[in-house]
């Protein structure tokens, strides 16, 4: 096998907690708009490895989006 020289390796950039970059502790349930970025067409919630935030943002989303549906701003599953 000879490898081609002049190709250039896709690397991957780390991607970051967009919550930890702007330092924001608190997660709105009101920012509809703001969440819809965190759920998939289908009402799911994105996993961690998706959305790039970290573990304790994930959970205080996670807790977000469930009182925004509990709420009526998201919906829970598509008809």
């Amino acid at each position: 096998m000879t490898f081609q020289q002049g190709r250039k390796r896709f690397v991957r950039r780390k991607r970051v907690c967009e919550f930890c970059v702007e330092g924001s502790n608190f997660i709105d349930y009101k920012d509809a708009e703001n969440l819809k970025r965190y759920v998939t067409e289908f009402g799911r919630m994105r996993p961690r490895r998706q959305t790039g935030t970290c573990a304790k943002h994930q959970r205080s989303l996670a807790v977000a989006v469930k009182r925004a549906r509990h709420i009526a701003l998201l919906p829970f599953a598509v008809e």
